[in-house]
Parts: structure tokens; C-alpha cells; sequence
């Protein structure tokens, strides 16, 4: 079923504000390539209203790929001024399945689910707080939208850009980052690819960060708040050698989609015999596990081969709730779900303590 894009009439809207709570339908308005293999989609109300988000959150994003759909949570990328819509930018993941669908098949006028806006990743306010912005690959999303934010602004900032990806061909929003940098005088970019293939000529270094380079391009660096984003390997190499060259762990920021579930070591069954044991069902699966009533569902499910989508694992992002058939739970979320979704038996695993025997529509 189609949607008339042009009956979203901005003077109405203007009183109209997108209620994460209750509002779930967003329409695609745009599908715009920003590398060979990278996209940007703009989505918007159906019934014109603004977003008010913070730049660096994201969106989850129910996807209709398969009978029950797939949940997957990617930021936004554009400022937060631009009220009436907001962007996320994808790549193309080899073997991703949603990264794939979303290249393959979102076109304007198509519907999908959302649920936002989430995440804490949001720059610190305060005066001549100075800042490092850092990205690997697609992890520059959130930290464009905090940059487009701080253009939009006006604000006198003090930032440092550097942005690392395999080549130049790689860096996504290469020449929007360069014409912002022409624009705002406090804004200093530094782009690092591993390798120049395919580039007639480069300005400037190439590798991997590591302390010498990150001392040459930004000899403050102890002085700033940094805010990281990226792959997991990336991520933690930076969080090593800031940390190393004197940035205080207060002022170290990261973003990640990717946390593995940690899970603290249990005592002993002798030494701890109050522990109980539930039995968990995964109707969907057939598939049932013994969970002690000390560990999250989400880390019994991972550890039993029991297919259950997830993310930050921390009760954020909302990307492994499921349905809750029968049983109780010792929940602890950070946001990832609508109350409305508890009253109606949804929970989320990765923050959920077994409390009896469960059976889980998954």
C-alpha cells in the first residue's frame, strides 16, 4: 500500500512530535550512496510529525525479512536540526543479512518499524570542552551527527576528526567532512586509510592508529574528551592508547553494537547451594536449556547454541526482545523496551534473570 509523501504538511507537523513510546511507523523518504558500498537512508513520520533526538543515538529497526522479521539498531548520521526526518548509513556487510536487504530492497515510499530514539552516546555539554573524534569504518555515523550537530550550532568547538577505513575509496562522508572542515574554523580532519589502493595520490599518512600517529596528529590529546566509535578490534586499540597517552578513563566514550555478554564467573554449586536452576523453553527451536537463576537468559542462550539475536547486550538496544509466554523474570533494562511491549509479555533477555521455568516464543 502506497503513501502520498506529498500530503506531509510541515505547517501541521509543526505541533506534532514523534512519541518513542507510542509512534513505531517510519516511511523511507531517500536511498542516497555514499560509497560502493555504503548507504544512507532517510526516513519520516507517515503523519509528518518531528524527531527530537540527541545527535549520536540510533534507531531499532524491526525488518521485514522472514516470518517473525529481524531487529537490528543502526545511528543516526544526520544533525538534529533537520527535525523532520533523520538518517542512518549502512554498509554492505558480505553475508549480513539486514545489511543486504536494506541495500538490495529499501526504496522510497517503503514502511518499516522503528523504535527510538536510544543510546546515551551524546557529547558531553559544557564550555571550551575540547574534543577528539574518533572512527573506524561504518562507526563514523554517530560521530557525523554529532559533527553536523556542532555546524548547525554555530558554537565556537574545538574538535579534532580522524577517521580510519581500509582505503579512501572507504571513507564514508569523505567530502561532506571536507566541506564542513572548509566552514568551521575549530574543526581539524584527519582522515587514515591502511593502504591508498586505488588513489592517484594521497596528502597524507597511511596504517593503523598507534601512539606515534595519534601524539603527531593530536599532541593534546590528554587534554580532550575523546568519543569512539568503530569495530571492536579498533575500539579497543584506541581505548589502549588513549588511555596510554594520558586521556582519563572518564573522558574516553565508546559506542558499540557488537559488546559480547560477559558474564561474571558463578561460585561453586557447593559453595553456593541457595543458586536454582530453571528449566527455559525455546518454543520456536524446540530447544531447552537449564539456566541458573544468577545468569541472564541471553548468555544460557548463547552458551547452549540457541539462536537468539543480540547487540549491546546490556538492555540499550532492544534487539534481543522476545516474547515472554510463560513464566517470570528478574528484568533490569536501560531502556530498550516500551513499557506498553512489558504489559503485553515482552522482555528482553540480555538484562532477565530466570525467576521460574520459562518458555520463550523464540
Amino acid at each position: 500500500m502506497g503513501i502520498d509523501l506529498t500530503s506531509m504538511r510541515l505547517g501541521q507537523s509543526a505541533q506534532q512530535v514523534w512519541d518513542r513510546e507510542a509512534d513505531e511507523t517510519l516511511v523511507c523518504l531517500d536511498v542516497h550512496q555514499e560509497t560502493h558500498d555504503v548507504k544512507s537512508f532517510t526516513f519520516a513520520s507517515p503523519e509528518g510529525k518531528h524527531f527530537h533526538f540527541d545527535a549520536g543515538q540510533y534507531f531499532l529497526f524491526d525488518f521485514p525479512t522472514g516470518s517473525d522479521g529481524e531487529a537490528r539498531c543502526y545511528s543516526i548520521s544526520s544533525s538534529p536540526h533537520r527535525s523532520n526526518a533523520f538518517t542512518v548509513t549502512v554498509k554492505r556487510v558480505p553475508g549480513g543479512r539486514i545489511s543486504n536487504w536494506l541495500h538490495d530492497h529499501m526504496a522510497p515510499g517503503m514502511t518499516v518499524k522503528g523504535q527510538g530514539p536510544l543510546g546515551h552516546f551524546i557529547r558531553p555539554r559544557g564550555e571550551k570542552i575540547k574534543l577528539l573524534l574518533l572512527s573506524g569504518g561504518s562507526g563514523i555515523t554517530p560521530v557525523m551527527s554529532i559533527t553536523r550537530d556542532l555546524a548547525d550550532r554555530y558554537e565556537a568547538s574545538d574538535i579534532v576528526f580522524l577517521h580510519a577505513a581500509r582505503t579512501p575509496a572507504d571513507l564514508i562522508f569523505r567530502h561532506d567532512l571536507s566541506g564542513l572542515a572548509a566552514r568551521m574554523k575549530g574543526l581539524r580532519l584527519q582522515f587514515l586509510p591502511e593502504t591508498v589502493a586505488g588513489e592517484l595520490s594521497w596528502p597524507g599518512l597511511t596504517g593503523r592508529i598507534s601512539p606515534e600517529f595519534l601524539k603527531l596528529a593530536v599532541p593534546d590529546i590528554a587534554e580532550r574528551v575523546v568519543m569512539c566509535c568503530g569495530p571492536a578490534p579498533f575500539m579497543a586499540a584506541a581505548r589502549s592508547i588513549t588511555a596510554a597517552l594520558g586521556v582519563p578513563a572518564e573522558n574516553y566514550i565508546e559506542e558499540s553494537f557488537d559488546a559480547a555478554v560477559i558474564d561474571v564467573p558463578g561460585l561453586d554449586v557447593e559453595a553456593q547451594p541457595t543458586t536454582r536452576t530453571f528449566q527455559v523453553e525455546f518454543s520456536k527451536q524446540n530447544k531447552t536449556l537449564a539456566v541458573p537463576s544468577d545468569q541472564t537468559v541471553l548468555s544460557a542462550a548463547k552458551k547452549g547454541s540457541v539462536r537468539l539475536p543480540s547487540s549491546c547486550s546490556n538492555g540499550v538496544c532492544g534487539t534481543c526482545k522476545s516474547k515472554l509466554v510463560s513464566g517470570s523474570v528478574e528484568m533490569n533494562h536501560n531502556g530498550g523496551i516500551r513499557q506498553r511491549e512489558i504489559d503485553a509479555g515482552m522482555f528482553l533477555p540480555c538484562c532477565s534473570k530466570p525467576l521460574s521455568d520459562l518458555v520463550i516464543e523464540r
